[in-house]
Parts: structure tokens; C-alpha cells; sequence
């Protein structure tokens, strides 16, 4: 009929096909560790041998780029669906990004150590996977310029209060709260610092 476009199957089976392998990684990062994963046990998982993997990823590095992308897409998201939800005022609003962010990160190492941590030597992300973690950025960007701080060096100096305070929940109380109680006063500080209502 006129107006409908052809689905091609192959496509859809190839992309499902791309996920599952994906989920298989991120499945073997939380047992073996992010540095750990193989491409044979990635495709022993998925039911295929490790020659035909390379059909969907060409090297281990491919992998990772598709799961960095994966993270910072479901990320985005995230803030994307509590956008609505920042509060009006300066204060309130950059704790409220602060929680968002902390909040995600917490949830799961691996995903946080490859998102924000350089841990796989020779891994740069390619420019499309590393689209939505600068369109993340974008959005506490926003909030932060809805409030008139808009210089470079003040979100710089957030990502970094808020990410060690991640990389210390993680390294000294995985799934306690001693980092997470700090995030108001540390959030209240850099707020301080700012002069912020």
C-alpha cells in the first residue's frame, strides 16, 4: 500500500541481535568485572561462536563504545524524564541535578567506572556514543544557566565535587549511604561558593 514503508527484517534481527550481545557483555561485566569481559565468553553467552561476533562488533573496544553509548543514552533519559520536576529555586535546583546524577551512578559500578572513568586502556568512545553523554551535560547546563552560572569553570568544579563523592560511595560503601549524606553539604558548599540563594 502507498504510504507504508517496508520493514526490513533483517535489519531488525541484526540490531536485536547487537542488543543481546550487549546485554551479554554488561551480564559478564557484573561478574567477571568491566577489564574482564572476552569476546568468547561475550559470544558463548549469546549462543554464537566468536568469529561470528566480529559480524557485529569488530573488536572488544566496539563493545564497550556500544555499551558506553547504551549507559549515557539511559542516562539521558533519566534526566530527561525528571527535567520537569527541577525546583525553581538556584539552590534547590543544582542539589536536585546533584541527587539525579548521584543517585544513577551509585546504581551500578561497572556502568559508572566505564561512563566516567578511564579504566580500559586504548578505549576512547566513538563521537556517536559520546553524543548523549555530552547532551547529559547539556541538561544540568541548562538548569545551571536558568540560574546564572554560566561560567565553564563552576560546571567543571560540580562534575568534580559530585563524581568523587560517587567514586567515594563506591570505593569505601557500595550500597551504604555515608558518601550520599554528604551530597547536601557538599552540594551546599559549592552553592556557597557561588552565592547562591
Amino acid at each position: 500500500m502507498l504510504g507504508e514503508t517496508k520493514r526490513d527484517r533483517q535489519a531488525e534481527r541484526r540490531e536485536a541481535t547487537r542488543a543481546e550481545i550487549i546485554d551479554a557483555a554488561w551480564d559478564m561485566t557484573g561478574e567477571v568485572g568491566l577489564a574482564q569481559i572476552t569476546l568468547r565468553g561475550v559470544a558463548e553467552r549469546v549462543g554464537m561462536r566468536a568469529p561470528s561476533l566480529y559480524s557485529h562488533f569488530d573488536s572488544k573496544n566496539a563493545i564497550y563504545d556500544a555499551m558506553f553509548g547504551q549507559a549515557w543514552s539511559e542516562c539521558l533519559a533519566h534526566f530527561e524524564s525528571v527535567k520537569e520536576q527541577v525546583p525553581p529555586g538556584a539552590r534547590e535546583a543544582v542539589r536536585f541535578a546533584a541527587r539525579t546524577f548521584f543517585d544513577f551512578a551509585v546504581r551500578d559500578l561497572a556502568r559508572h567506572q566505564l561512563m566516567n572513568l578511564r579504566t580500559i586502556p586504548g578505549f576512547d568512545p566513538s563521537e556517536e556514543n559520546y553524543a548523549p553523554a555530552v547532551a547529559a551535560l547539556d541538561l544540568v547546563r541548562e538548569i545551571f544557566h536558568r540560574h546564572g552560572i554560566t561560567a565553564p569553570e563552576e560546571l567543571d568544579l560540580f562534575t568534580a565535587l559530585i563524581g568523587g563523592l560517587v567514586d567515594s560511595q563506591h570505593a569505601n560503601d557500595p550500597g551504604g549511604d555515608r558518601w550520599a549524606r554528604l551530597l547536601d553539604p557538599a552540594v551546599d558548599m559549592f552553592a556557597d561558593h557561588l552565592g547562591l540563594p
